[in-house]
């Protein structure tokens, strides 16, 4: 593999490159910690004396981590509002010139 100098880099891929990095790192953490809270209540949950009913507490983690899981995701591999803004505004300018 090949190491290519700072200065060689494109910013604009290098942002999305990190920002897609940051999310692959954010759903492994996501992903290991969600599975030991669910072994911990299975495993706690099992041999409990107390009936439980209702939602298990680790799907409360899992879903609103789960959320800001997918919000990653949209600006990792979608952009974000600013780049979104910049590709519309792109795509105008085009349209512009070719009606001129």
């Amino acid at each position: 593999m090949e190491i290519i100098n700072e200065n060689q880099k494109d910013p604009q891929l290098w942002r999305i490159a990190q920002k897609r990095a940051s999310f692959k790192r954010h759903l492994i953490t996501y992903a290991i910690v969600n599975a030991m809270l669910w072994c911990i209540y299975f495993f706690s949950h099992r041999w409990s004396w107390y009936g439980h009913w209702g939602i298990p507490w680790p799907a409360w983690v899992t879903l609103f981590w789960g959320i800001g899981l997918a919000f990653n995701y949209i600006d990792a591999y979608h952009g974000s509002e600013t780049e979104l803004a910049e590709r519309e505004y792109e795509k105008l300018k085009q349209e512009r010139e070719k009606k001129q």
